[in-house]
């Protein structure tokens, strides 16, 4: 099936660089997720990047899931060049050959890096977390501090917001049914584990409200739609700032991966976007992009020269991951079909 993908990748790309032969018109095209992330990268990276090189950029925002690369790349669509991505997307992605394999020398070498942020195919955009985002002006006092905390409606009326997906919601229903974080994947791995995990979904699934885009989640709290969310805290300090919000977080037990930039295998304009790659990963461009959103940063150099109080509220600050739980995406590589059709299935009943 892959050697197959393969094959169909490479005509595509054949195909696309016979109707690109001439001069290409479009600017260069990168893919982010939206919202106030999307707008910390433009300030960080992409107005200097354009200033400094002439070099003009379009944005595009996407959800995730490699289907969509897979059939852009297959399909001979070469609208996009750069695309933030989620791990097992990365992985998907360049075992499928959709993705270029990147030149780390020019990038400055894999140990500039943090090891987790090192890929064939791509290199970390950003480490991220997410954990429990909810309304301080609706919750009182102490706010919840775990997932059993969050699954309680009694002591915490009101609605929940979650990602319409079994990633995360699973891990998150068995850490809320005492599963402690170390213990999630072994679970997960059992068929009487999975039972469990949506049984406990079961229990909240009435009060649930599912968003599909991180972008969504400052404005069903702000609309008070849902008293909590599963969110990125980035996210939510981002309104405090600038909307005057009081939205809390809680780290307890959060889940925490890197995203990644990938070149995609069709883009016909390769040097461009492996320059945008070189300015992007810069230490001092790297710094910029914290102080515009609370993010974990992937270089090396960068997280040792960052404001310590631009650490705080990101996965970089160590107080926060004391009982956290690393995103097992080789977990999800494998099982993620046969767990989303599952969970698809139960969604909807």
């Amino acid at each position: 099936m892959r050697f197959a993908l393969r094959a169909l990748g490479a005509l595509a790309l054949l195909a696309g660089a016979a109707c690109n032969s001439g001069s290409e018109i479009r600017p260069l095209t990168v893919v982010g997720w939206g919202g106030s992330s999307q707008d910390a990268h433009r300030q960080a990276y992409w107005n200097g990047f354009t200033k400094s090189t002439g070099i003009a950029l379009r944005e595009d925002s996407w959800r995730g899931g490699v289907g969509v690369i897979r059939t852009k790349v297959v399909g001979g669509d070469a609208s996009w060049d750069i695309v933030q991505v989620e791990t097992e997307d990365l992985i998907l992605g360049c075992e499928e050959g959709l993705f270029q394999r990147l030149d780390w020398a020019s990038l400055g070498g894999r140990k500039a890096f943090l090891p987790s942020a090192v890929h064939d195919c791509g290199v970390g955009a950003m480490l991220w977390s997410y954990v429990i985002g909810y309304d301080g002006d609706r919750i009182k006092g102490p706010g919840p501090q775990s997932w059993a905390d969050f699954w309680d409606v009694k002591r915490f009326p009101g609605k929940r917001g979650m990602r319409k997906t079994p990633k995360y919601s699973l891990e998150f229903a068995l850490m809320a049914d005492g599963v402690p974080a170390d213990q999630v994947y072994p679970t997960l791995r059992t068929p009487a584990g999975v039972d469990r995990a949506f049984r406990k979904l079961d229990q909240i699934k009435p009060h649930v409200v599912w968003w599909s885009s991180i972008s969504q989640v400052p404005d069903l709290l702000g609309s008070r739609e849902v008293v909590m969310s599963v969110t990125s805290p980035g996210r939510l300090i981002v309104a405090n700032r600038t909307e005057g919000r009081n939205f809390k977080l809680d780290w307890h037990g959060n889940i925490y991966a890197v995203d990644y930039w990938v070149i995609l295998a069709n883009s016909p304009r390769r040097a461009e976007a492996a320059q945008l790659l070189r300015y992007m990963t810069r230490p001092e461009n790297q710094v910029r992009l914290a102080s515009f959103i609370p993010t974990g940063l992937t270089n090396v150099e960068a997280n040792r020269i960052v404001d310590p109080k631009l650490k705080q509220d990101t996965p970089s600050d160590p107080a926060n991951m004391t009982d956290a739980l690393e995103l097992d995406a080789n977990f999800w590589v494998e099982y993620g079909d046969q767990l989303t059709q599952r969970f698809n299935a139960w969604v909807a009943r």
